[in-house]
């Protein structure tokens, strides 16, 4: 026996609203007489989020997207009416020019991209052997569309609004709590290599943390709670705790080294990161940030040291510095957010606003924009000489197959598991176009008959191990009411629309499979190779070196794409990865701190370090051999530089960083 599902209050509460929106989004859509209404129904499920702060951003993107893929079938399909042929191509060639601008825009507005390229195909290939009725047709799909997603948004929005807050706070207090642990157990005394091992995984977790919280406050202008007026804190706080990364991971970096050069942390420097470790206690007073910045000054100015040692000790003071700094900040933004959440006033933006730093590998995204433009045009090929009228479905298929997994590493699993789907929403399609629909003579009756069905769907949809199965099921069963006209539907029209569907959808798989699939390690690779290209270029230009924040973000980011795709290999690999990717951030930040800081310094030696930087990056980029044998006693002579005027100590950071992180197994001795 089957056993019933068990959904939970959530669950049941999603599939509850989602199928009320649905409905009401039918009932107006046929009572204003449109042509279509199940688009409206779909659509209400589309929408859909347990959150309604998603759901409302949704609808505005796909609202969006909706209104330009009408736009674009209103201009194309007049000028190419009279060539069936090239109007597929320009049909095509839109889908995959809006799938590439989706695909380099990662945040939330990507949807009204990859919307305004499969609504043009939705709309305008049935279109194509018809095009008298283009104007009509695409302001009708317009009309069902954006009813269905007026209707998602207020029913999400007014009953039993689910609030983006909990989620978030909850997103940013664990992260505050790995990022406060992690340098707790750094500067506390008993901190040692065994406690650095233990962290590893969270450290990971820090820089997935910090990307979904960059993801989320995309949708926090739209949550229904009092969220929505602390936008600037929680981008502020991420900002914030994306900059905290590198200052810690080059802390944990420069102990090490002070262990292998001393025998161990040296008393001067542990009493430090003690008075470091009691600045991060809310308590703290006020002044004690200040003793911090006189002890690393003493510290730094005892010349009983080696100059390695002295280098060492002003690294680690500074980043004990920044570190208690960036954590007051932290915790002040988390102050704000809390007291925006408790109804006060909104709170002041305490930095400027920064923009998405977010990774995209543009040689990808060009793959995946010829995949679904190949796929299309294979589509139309068949079509067109077949002369099959059913041959427009197979079309609309391929393009929003294409587009619909084009964020995947390797899209043909899944695009098999929605085919599965597909293929059992076959005879529920039937037993309702053919054997339902023609019973229900009024509203009443007809929700009554697709209420199971879909209030189940509903339920697996918020489910996120079953919702990519619900959702081949869910669009193979509303998809069929939308596309097909009910009162008119017999087996032969059924059969034709359905087997058009599943073969668009496989030669969407098929020329994935072919042109876009890539391996999880080809991947990593090129995350690896655009870091070295933005090192060449931060090396190269001073400004982009100073918008090292954007960087760090950027890594990040990295970071959280690195940890899925190398959790399958072996054990050690995800570690090496995210240890690969933070000695990046490192570097990253060192340049950054040396081109800020490059006046204090001799001109013709900083330039030529920076120039052999940038040969040496660019080379790792394009899988050449670097030849670093020159850098390390650059990077030793303008460090004895600086040791011998406290003029240049600004710079003392960056060239620590850079010698530990390009020759970490280097003597201890400078050797200019």
């Amino acid at each position: 026996m089957i056993a019933r599902p068990r959904f939970s209050r959530q669950e049941w509460l999603f599939s509850l609203k989602s199928f009320f929106a649905a409905m009401l989004a039918l009932y107006l859509s046929s009572r204003f007489g449109l042509p279509r209404p199940f688009w409206s129904m779909m659509t209400a499920y589309i929408v859909a989020h347990p959150l309604a702060g998603h759901v409302r951003s949704k609808s505005l993107y796909r609202l969006c997207g909706t209104v330009l893929g009408c736009a674009a079938t209103v201009v194309l399909i007049p000028s190419l009416s009279g060539s069936p042929v090239l109007l597929s191509l320009a049909l095509a060639l839109w889908v995959g020019s809006c799938l590439y601008l989706s695909l380099m825009d990662r945040s939330a507005r990507s949807y009204a991209f990859m919307l305004g390229g499969y609504s043009a195909a939705l709309i305008g290939f049935p279109l194509v052997d018809a095009p008298a009725a283009m104007f009509d047709t695409a302001v009708a799909r317009t009309e069902e569309i954006a009813l269905g997603i007026v209707c998602a948004s207020l029913v999400h929005s007014i009953v039993l609004p689910a609030s983006l807050a909990p989620s978030l706070l909850g997103l940013i207090d664990r992260t505050l709590g790995d990022v406060r642990r992690w340098a707790g157990d750094l500067m506390s005394p008993g901190a040692d290599d065994e406690t650095g091992n233990r962290l590893a995984q969270d450290r990971r977790r820090i820089a997935t943390d910090i990307t979904q919280l960059r993801l989320l406050a995309t949708h926090v202008p739209f949550d229904t709670g009092g969220l929505r007026w602390t936008r600037h804190a929680v981008g502020d706080l991420h900002d914030g705790l994306a900059a905290l990364t590198p200052s810690l991971s080059a802390l944990e970096d420069r102990l090490a080294a002070l262990r292998d050069a001393t025998g161990g942390v040296p008393d001067p420097v542990a009493r430090v990161m003690a008075q470091g470790c009691a600045c991060l206690d809310a308590d703290a007073p006020p002044g004690a940030l200040d003793g911090v910045r006189a002890a690393a000054r003493a510290e730094g100015a005892d010349r009983r040291n080696s100059s390695w040692v002295r280098a060492l000790n002003i690294d680690v003071a500074a980043h004990v510095d920044e570190l208690v700094a960036g954590w007051r900040w932290c915790n002040a933004l988390r102050v704000d957010i809390a007291a925006g959440l408790a109804g006060h006033a909104p709170p002041p933006k305490r930095g400027e606003a920064s923009r998405p730093v977010l990774h995209v590998d543009r040689g990808l995204a060009l793959r995946s924009a010829f995949t679904v433009v190949l796929s299309t045009c294979i589509a139309c090929a068949a079509w067109i000489f077949s002369g099959w009228r059913a041959g427009s479905s197979m079309a609309m298929a391929a393009a929003v197959f294409c587009s619909f997994f084009a964020t995947m590493d390797d899209p043909v699993p899944g695009m098999h598991k929605f085919l599965v789907a597909l293929l059992w929403s076959m005879p529920v399609s039937a037993f309702y176009i053919l054997g339902v629909m023609p019973l229900a003579h009024d509203f009443g009756m007809l929700v009554l008959c697709i209420a199971p069905l879909f209030l189940v769907v509903g339920g697996y949809l918020a489910r996120p191990a079953s919702s990519l199965t619900a959702l081949g099921m869910f669009f193979g069963v509303a998809g069929t009411l939308a596309l097909h006209d009910i009162a008119s539907a017999d087996w032969v029209s059924f059969l034709e629309g359905n087997l058009a569907l599943f073969a668009g959808a496989l030669i969407a798989a098929r020329a994935t499979a072919i042109v876009r699939s890539v391996s999880s390690e080809w991947s990593v690779q090129r995350i690896h190779r655009a870091t070295w290209r933005d090192l060449s270029e931060m090396a190269a230009r001073p400004k982009r070196a100073l918008a090292r924040d954007a960087f760090t973000g950027r890594m990040l980011d990295r970071i959280a794409l690195l940890v899925p795709r190398t959790a399958g290999g072996p054990a050690d690999q995800a570690g090496e990865a995210a240890q690969l990717a933070m000695r990046e951030i490192r570097m990253g930040a060192s340049i950054g701190a040396l081109q800020q800081h490059r006046h204090l310094l001799p001109e013709m030696p900083v330039r030529e370090l920076l120039a052999a930087l940038e040969r040496a990056f660019l080379a790792r980029a394009t899988e050449s051999p670097p030849r670093l044998d020159a850098l390390l006693p650059q990077i030793d002579r303008l460090l004895a530089l600086c040791l011998a005027s406290t003029a240049c100590e600004p710079a003392v950071s960056a060239l620590v960083g850079l010698r530990r992180d390009l020759f970490p197994s280097a003597p201890s001795d400078l050797q200019p």
